[in-house]
């Protein structure tokens, strides 16, 4: 029996993190995690199987940061063309390793209205974002440049 093929339940047990935890996930239920950080926001993770309502995947937390962090990246660079209100969205789409668990490449689109520009205006302000998110996005940068990950098992 895989893992997908098991019901999934709850439990109420719980391990507290240390003191100085400032991000951290205890388990909810069956691959089910509830993520923290130190001011009070939580986000549910479970495997997609399961359909648990407002739970993310891993990966598409993952996706999610990645254009957050893009987004949040070029906030204040598109506001001083486009206005404080301008609206925005940042796709992201991954595509997954043919034989290994993790992604290969992730593909970013930047979608703002722009109609109010000349051509030249909307290059220099496509060019500007693209420097920006280059030089400037903490989550991009991290793959780009395959950060070591290292694990411990406290028992």
């Amino acid at each position: 029996m895989t893992d997908t093929d098991q019901p999934y339940y709850e439990t109420a047990r719980r391990i507290a993190p240390p003191d100085d935890a400032r991000w951290w996930v205890e388990r909810t239920g069956r691959r089910s995690y509830l993520g923290h950080n130190d001011r009070g926001s939580t986000v549910l993770m479970a495997d997609s199987d399961d359909d648990l309502p407002g739970s993310f995947t891993p990966g598409e937390l993952l996706r999610l940061a990645l254009a957050g962090c893009a987004g949040m990246t070029f906030d204040n660079l598109v506001a001083r063309h486009l206005g404080e209100d301008f609206p925005a969205t940042v796709v992201v789409d991954a595509t997954s390793h043919s034989q290994e668990d993790r992604y290969e490449s992730f593909h970013e689109r930047v979608l703002l209205e722009t109609a109010g520009l000349g051509d030249d205006a909307r290059k220099r302000l496509t060019d500007a974002i693209t420097r920006a998110i280059s030089r400037g996005c903490t989550v991009g940068l991290t793959l780009k440049n395959g950060a070591p990950f290292e694990l411990q098992v406290e028992g």
